[in-house]
């Protein structure tokens, strides 16, 4: 996550818990938008490694939601998620009917 946001040591010890909650809140975001819990279907035994763009996704939310503490308004859109991280969570979605 620090990669993810290039903060130094200093920020990661006065923000440290503050990233792990945005960590886990996006992950969990992500999990309710795909209908399964990512450690359930990926990289477990006998289970395909975590594809590498569903971690990119998780972090890219993380991120936004740090240096985003509001909805950002960009023009005249409001973005609530970073551009990308649907595409890929609509590419592992499961859809039921």
């Amino acid at each position: 996550m620090s990669d993810q946001l290039s903060l130094t040591t200093d920020v990661l010890a006065y923000d440290g818990n503050l990233l792990q909650d945005k960590l886990d809140a996006a992950q969990a975001y992500i999990e309710r938008m795909l209908g399964f819990r990512i450690e359930e279907e990926f990289g477990g035994e006998d289970q395909d490694p975590i594809p590498p763009d569903l971690v990119e996704a998780v972090l890219q939310l993380a991120a936004w939601w740090y240096e985003q503490r509001e909805t950002a308004l960009t023009g005249t859109i409001v973005a609530e998620v970073p551009f990308g991280v649907q595409e890929i969570i609509t590419a592992y979605r499961e859809f039921t009917f």
